[in-house]
């Protein structure tokens, strides 16, 4: 494995991770912008703008995009989330110069024609309505909103239909030529390529991109609180959380560690006790969301009207015992899990190069598989129980879509977690 980087004068960061034992490489543009950089005015308008991104440019039409990439085997795609919008590509090791050409040409040339916006907006607007009839999926952002109210970071990546439905061509291009400057760009590639070959594609090929502008990105602020809604369905949907922690703090393997003993897979405490043990759900995991400022630790369950009376009080039971006691062997597993887990990805191209845009962005430098290992192994039993007690020593999330007029009171959750 072998990384190089760059920093070319128009201001664009170039990553690279060679990989001579495969045939295909794995590059793509990630750019520092999400969902937490918008105005409530244009909440959306990162997805929104990644999808039109595809329908078009000044020299391609939405069929050219994909014909040309698929007549080489190869695959496009995108996705938004709240702090990043990536492009990315996957194509045998002597097509990389047409991937480079078209997510340059996508992300400089788009022509975002009012016809094919018409038609995309009612796309997203099915996208919205289908995760709103998905309690699975909308208890997410409910959990999200509820955890950080009232401002960028609370609200949906999708965005909300009103919106989306009122945004013209004109403000996409606004927000782009706002957001995509070079200085807001990593282009990242992992495969058998060459680091200085590549390099000069990316130069050749990005030379119009919009100027830098200096864009203040609101703070995440943790509030909390309660979410409920009585739906007509089988099953209670519900997620329980506190306040986590960013990317960049020092507890952030310990943190991992954490969410891997409560909830990381079938032998993890939530897992044991409330599935195995007591039946009392099918779906029961624990995850950790960070950003570059905060973060939210979470446990999400899906369980039956019955059942959910005791449900959150036995999460309880379990996030109290975490905080006092951490068993040998589980800590040893979890960590083991963490490990394999990125380990195996690393036999992945579109893995690594995905990777290394985010240190980038995150970090401003790739992070060494070693000196990542270093860290999960020096996540200790007393660093996990700090942690643990950190994280919920505040005011808890809830987020509930179903019937949940079984689940255990907010205010009487909340005091268990103060004391």
């Amino acid at each position: 494995m072998t990384i190089q980087e760059n920093h070319l004068a128009n201001g664009l960061t170039v990553v690279t991770d060679r990989m001579e034992t495969v045939e295909t490489v794995s590059m793509g543009v990630w750019v520092d912008v999400g969902t937490r950089d918008e105005d409530p005015g244009v909440n959306g308008v990162s997805h929104l703008l990644e999808h039109m991104a595809f329908k078009g440019t000044e020299r391609r039409d939405a069929f050219t995009i994909a014909a040309e990439i698929e007549a080489v085997g190869g695959h496009l795609n995108a996705y938004t989330s709240r702090e990043n919008t990536a492009y990315y590509a996957k194509v045998l090791k002597d097509d990389l110069p047409l991937a480079v050409d078209l997510i340059g040409d996508i992300l400089q040339h788009s022509i975002m024609d009012d016809e094919e916006l018409s038609r995309e907006q009612a796309v997203i607007l099915q996208e919205i309505h289908q995760a709103r009839d998905t309690p699975d999926d909308i208890v997410f952002d409910h959990f999200q909103e509820t955890a950080f109210p009232d401002q960028a970071l609370g609200r949906p990546v999708l965005g909300q239909p009103e919106v989306v439905k009122g945004m013209s061509a004109k403000s996409i291009r606004a927000y782009m030529d706002r957001h995509y400057s070079a200085e807001k760009m990593v282009v990242a590639a992992a495969g058998n390529l060459d680091h200085d070959v590549f390099t000069r594609l990316v130069e050749e090929t990005f030379t119009t991109l919009p100027a830098f502008e200096e864009n203040a990105r609101e703070p995440g602020r943790y509030c909390g609180g309660n979410f409920r809604e009585t739906r007509d369905l089988e099953q209670v949907h519900v997620v329980f959380g506190a306040e986590g922690i960013a990317f960049d703090d020092q507890g952030f393997y310990a943190a991992s560690v954490l969410s891997t003993i409560l909830g990381g897979g079938m032998s993890s405490r939530l897992f044991q006790e409330i599935r195995e043990k007591r039946g009392l759900v099918y779906t029961i995991y624990s995850f950790l969301s960070c950003y570059k400022d905060c973060g939210i630790f979470g446990i999400y369950a899906g369980t039956g009207a019955e059942e959910a009376h005791g449900l959150l009080s036995l999460v309880l039971d379990e996030i109290e015992k975490a905080q006092d006691q951490i068993i040998e062997e589980e800590l040893e597993r979890a960590r083991a899990q963490i490990k394999a887990s990125i380990l195996m990805s690393l036999e992945s191209t579109s893995a690594r190069c995905e990777q290394l845009a985010r240190q980038m962005i995150v970090f401003g430098r790739p992070i060494s598989t070693v000196e990542v290992v270093q860290r999960i192994d020096a996540a200790d039993n007393t660093s996990v129980k700090d942690v643990a007690q950190q994280i919920f020593a505040g005011r808890p999330t809830i987020a509930a879509i179903g019937p949940v007029d079984g689940l255990c009171d907010y205010d009487v959750l909340s005091a268990r977690l103060s004391k």
